[in-house]
């Protein structure tokens, strides 16, 4: 089975230590506006979305995420067009916070950076579909130098806008796993994911609808790779939101004869995990 094109990515749940200074810098560097607040979660979104794009839930004392374990290389946010990423660029570095990488991946321009716990962002946005090439079967990407004064010259010089506009996405994550093929076998036979983009050593992008990724999956970290210890900070959950319930339902049945096993969580959600132990949630809008 594939995967209804109409699926995208809802929520990142991120496991913080220090909520006050997590949730701040998504509100004042990222630009996220802070939705709802309480028993120590945080939910930050886009002003006219759906629900939240990043949810920030305290713990503590819970241990760091080892380094060289599986779980989030960077979630994604999607802005809608240029002028915007030279607005996110602006407000960043405004902040005071710096970038780790900025980069032409041909489909997209990205700017790269690490919240003030080490969990990885990507802000992009991406190029008109027709503008996106393909060759013997799979869409072109690659990691090109960005070219920063052409961004920056979409905006006036400095400005930060009011934070990220309207129309703003949690457009993918990319996740570090232990290995492809077990991944491939869970993202694409499991969920029905389409394998896009096989270009880059050790990596594979997965997606719905022909889009250039949904989800990105990594050895980067070593094939191998063990998963955190339970309860460390960084990603609790992403979400893969269905169309409507017919595509859930039709997903859900997927998952499940691939052996996959669903449960639901304490908020009655479901949920499944990989074989590196990243847990998605499967939803409706």
């Amino acid at each position: 089975m594939t995967i209804d094109p109409g699926t995208s990515l809802g929520n990142v749940e991120l496991a913080v230590g220090d909520l006050d200074t997590q949730a701040g810098f998504y509100r004042d560097a990222i630009g996220l506006r802070e939705l709802r607040r309480g028993n120590g979660v945080a939910e930050l979104g886009a002003p006219d979305g759906d629900g939240p794009l990043v949810t920030l839930v305290e713990r503590p004392d819970a241990p760091e995420r080892p380094r060289g374990t599986t779980g989030l290389f960077h979630l994604a946010l999607l802005v809608p067009d240029r002028s915007e990423l030279a607005r996110a660029l602006n407000r960043v570095t405004a902040s005071g916070h710096r970038f780790t990488g900025a980069s032409d991946h041909l489909v997209s321009e990205a700017l790269y950076l690490n919240d003030p716990e080490g969990n990885g962002i990507e802000i992009y946005r991406d190029r008109p579909r027709a503008e996106w090439t393909r060759a013997e079967g799979q869409l072109q990407m690659a990691t090109l130098p960005l070219d920063l004064a052409g961004v920056l010259a979409t905006a006036p010089e400095g400005d930060v806008g009011e934070g990220m506009a309207s129309g703003t996405t949690l457009g993918h994550v990319h996740l570090q796993v232990a290995a492809i093929p077990e991944s491939e076998a869970f993202y694409v036979d499991g969920i029905g994911f389409d394998a896009v983009v096989r270009g880059y050593p050790g990596a594979l992008f997965v997606s719905a609808g022909g889009y250039h990724h949904h989800v990105g999956l990594n050895t980067w970290a070593g094939e191998g790779a063990p998963a955190p210890p339970p309860g460390a900070r960084g990603l609790r959950s992403f979400t893969v939101v269905l169309p409507d319930e017919a595509a859930l339902e039709a997903t859900l049945a997927a998952v499940a004869a691939a052996g996959i096993e669903a449960a639901e969580d304490e908020e009655g959600r479901t949920v499944i995990a990989d074989p590196s132990g990243n847990r998605a949630v499967l939803a409706t809008r």
